[in-house]
């Protein structure tokens, strides 16, 4: 029987006229000449399931494989010191996964030397196919990294012949484009392991995503600026409880203090606009693909205005369908 009659056959029992193609392709004969142009077939009915894509990266010794650790064990894929060109690579092979590795953590940082220069190339690649990606960058204070590292024995990566801190200036330098990217900036100098795993529960385990996550973060000025901070709002033009005697002992919990604290002139209409403001960021960071913010509030010592204000703050964000978390980082210092 000829070929053409063979396709004929095929046709009228239903079929395309063509052998069926599977997904596993035979090997090519002995000097057979095959069309590596050609698409690759689908190994499964269906199209490919671009897998979620996370890149850890900050700085040495902030805790970075604490956080790869954290991931791992919340089920997602986690790989370690990969060079960043190799990051669309690794998308793809998730995508061909058949959504068996639907979640990608990725760590990179300056351990790849010339590699990460390729870093920005890549996450252009992934922007321009649409991959949903976040980056967390894990910062700490000079004191802390210098500490850590002198209480493991190792040298900083990057110090050469030089100080830690010396290598430290030099990261720093390094990834300062790169930390002004960051979807999530965690600062990692107050925290030990335990709770540096517990932030990250908190924005990874659930399965949904809320459209905007937002810590609001009461602070004291004489502790110095939040590092992880991405607004911030000064309420010392507010008269401050501490002078009160009978306020003194309490803080910005109490409602003694808050109703204080909202009886003062100015101090309603500045919580009424700045909730206002945050309203209208809230829907670029929403259009821009951010879903974490940290709202920093600040006063003399974070005690009685920054906690009050702080409080009503995140009952508005709240009410306005925001998912919002409150931390009093100095309340008990005094």
């Amino acid at each position: 029987m000829s070929s053409r009659d063979e396709r004929e056959q095929r046709r009228d029992a239903g079929g395309s006229g063509e052998p069926a193609r599977t997904g596993t392709a035979p090997a090519a004969a002995a000097g057979q000449v095959t069309d590596t142009d050609a698409p690759p077939v689908a190994e499964a009915p269906g199209e490919a399931v671009i897998p979620e894509l996370v890149i850890i990266s900050g700085m040495s010794g902030a805790g970075r494989s604490t956080a790869a650790k954290c991931l791992e064990d919340l089920g997602w894929f986690v790989v370690d010191n990969l060079p960043p060109e190799l990051i669309p690579t690794m998308v793809d092979l998730g995508a061909r996964s058949q959504g068996n590795v639907a979640r990608i953590a990725v760590v990179v940082d300056v351990r790849g030397r010339s590699f990460f220069d390729n870093l920005k190339e890549s996450l252009a690649d992934l922007s321009q196919r649409q991959v949903k990606r976040r980056i967390v960058f894990l910062e700490a204070s000079d004191e802390a990294l210098v500490r850590r590292f002198e209480s493991v024995r190792r040298p900083h990566p990057l110090q050469g012949d030089g100080r830690i801190v010396d290598g430290i200036a030099a990261e720093r330098d390094l990834l300062r484009e790169l930390r002004g990217d960051a979807d999530m900036v965690i600062d990692t100098s107050g925290l030990n392991v335990h709770e540096l795993r517990a932030k990250l529960d908190a924005r990874f385990a659930g399965d949904e995503e809320p459209e905007l996550r937002a810590t609001v973060m009461s602070f004291g000025y004489k502790y110095g600026l939040p590092v992880d901070a991405d607004l911030v709002a000064d309420c010392r033009f507010l008269p401050n409880p501490h002078w009160v005697p009978e306020l003194r002992p309490y803080n910005g919990t109490s409602e003694e203090v808050s109703d204080y604290v909202f009886d003062q002139p100015g101090a309603k209409e500045f919580l009424d606009r700045y909730a206002e403001l945050l309203q209208l960021i809230a829907a670029g960071y929403r259009r821009e693909g951010k879903r974490y913010v940290t709202i920093a509030v600040g006063c003399t010592g974070g005690k009685h205005r920054s906690v009050a204000v702080s409080e009503k703050l995140a009952r508005r964000l709240s009410g306005a369908g925001v998912e919002t978390v409150v931390v009093h980082r100095d309340m008990g210092r005094e």
